[in-house]
């Protein structure tokens, strides 16, 4: 099947399909609300965000909120385009086989 060579693999798991779904949304979300949101722990996020960041999909930046510590991850172009072909052979996927 042809959608199969198009199916993005970086995305077969739940987790990167959900830190995507909610930074190509945003602008940018903090590590914490990334991990509040998808009920992750800080090293399960921590190594999917790790795989996104290698494949050029997410960025982030690293500031401080006073003396805290402050990270925030958005999608780049790249990742944003990537998701968004996932999500088209997903839906073509979906409507071959109604």
């Amino acid at each position: 099947m042809e959608w199969l060579e198009k199916f993005n693999k970086v995305f077969e798991s739940k987790v990167r399909l959900g830190i995507m779904s909610v930074l190509v949304v945003n602008d940018a979300v903090s590590f914490n609300e990334l991990k509040a949101l998808l009920q992750l722990t800080d090293g399960n996020l921590a190594s999917h965000l790790k795989a996104l960041e290698e494949t050029e999909y997410v960025q982030f930046e690293k500031q401080f909120n006073g003396r805290k510590p402050l990270t925030t991850y958005k999608a780049t172009e790249i990742g944003q385009k990537a998701f968004t072909d996932h999500l088209q052979v997903l839906e073509n996927m979906i409507r071959q086989n109604m």
